[in-house]
């Protein structure tokens, strides 16, 4: 039984991981349930009645790599705004091309909307507890606009717009960054 077990939880993750390989890859559109299945080593019938719909899929996929996101997110020392923004630096690095082509499909998605919003709740509870001693003694409106700064400065598009956009060398991308937070 328990040979059973760990044999389905790891076709899950073969699964979670092929499709977000494939969702952070290509359009949504583009993306065949059957071609997740064979990278995965099962077929079609059983990827679809683990995950059902490939919206379901899409949500468990995004949501498998939104947990291994977070897991590495809250190491950053609070209040250590250089070490802080440095470990940011190295999601956006890794992860930024993936989760810009979901902001790209957000609109025309319901499944990929419905995460980028909760990635966006989380980027604001996560920027609200790392710099919570920016925040300290700040109240109301004051507060509020402090915050909303911070998790502006620390957004995900700062990040295209300086490294991509502008193509700004890493170190020099970090430093506008760290100077946009601590204000």
């Amino acid at each position: 039984m328990a040979a059973r077990a760990e044999a389905a939880a790891a076709t899950g993750e073969r699964l979670l991981a092929a499709a977000w390989r494939h969702f952070a890859t290509r359009p949504y559109e583009d993306v065949l349930l059957r071609e997740i299945a064979t990278e995965a080593g099962v077929t079609a019938q059983t990827l679809h009645a683990r995950f059902g719909s490939k919206d379901e899929l899409f949500l468990a996929a995004y949501a498998w790599f939104g947990q291994q996101e977070m897991s590495d997110r809250p190491a950053a020392p609070t209040g250590d705004v250089q070490e802080t923004i440095a470990l940011l630096f190295d999601r956006y690095e890794t992860h930024g091309p993936a989760i810009l082509r979901m902001l790209s499909q957000e609109e025309r998605i319901p499944a990929v909307r419905q995460m980028t919003d909760a990635g966006r709740a989380y980027h604001r509870h996560w920027a609200e507890t790392t710099f919570a001693p920016l925040l300290r003694g700040l109240r109301g409106d004051k507060r509020e606009r402090r915050l909303n700064a911070i998790v502006i400065s620390t957004d995900l598009l700062i990040w295209k717009l300086l490294r991509v956009d502008m193509g700004l060398e890493r170190e020099e991308a970090e430093r506008v960054v760290r100077e946009m937070v601590i204000g």
